[in-house]
């Protein structure tokens, strides 16, 4: 167990029915994030269709610790049997922002996928930062590699 904490923060219109992030089990990495639907769309969902893309509210704001950012993936199971899944996956949410916190997905699926106020969308894992400081060189070191990128090293 750890003592970092993710700070939430609802927003005004956000149903407090929807769980916050939890983690299903306790091996499990990532947090499960659940849609948080604005009223007018909470009876019917929101639908997403085939290609479509939409940015999904999770009703939350959140204050992740300095030095970490969360990391926002998709599920595998509306992957596997939906095709729903983050076109930047994974997003990152920053330790500095404090907006809406939105899942952006995609239907990559054949069939429209009607989402439900409450469903889990995406997974949040929270992970250590490293900044760094870039200079530029002259030269970079020689490796076995050298330049090869893009399947170079094996299969496609």
């Amino acid at each position: 167990m750890t003592d970092l904490v993710v700070k939430v923060e609802r927003e005004e219109w956000a149903d407090p029915g929807v769980a916050l992030p939890a983690y299903e089990t306790p091996g499990s990495a990532g947090a499960d994030l659940r849609a948080n639907l604005r009223p007018e769309d909470r009876a019917s969902g929101f639908t997403l269709y085939p290609m479509q893309r939409a940015i999904i509210p999770t009703g939350l704001r959140v204050e992740i610790p300095p030095s970490y950012e969360m990391q926002i993936r998709p599920r595998s199971g509306l992957a596997l049997k939906h095709g729903i899944s983050l076109p930047n996956t994974p997003g990152t949410i920053d330790s500095d922002y404090r907006g809406p916190l939105g899942v952006l997905l995609i239907n990559l699926g054949t069939e429209p996928f009607t989402i439900a106020h409450g469903e889990r969308i995406a997974q949040a894992v929270i992970a250590p930062v490293v900044q760094m400081r870039y200079e530029l060189g002259t030269e970079l070191s020689e490796t076995d590699r050298g330049a090869g990128g893009f399947g170079s090293t094996g299969r496609g």
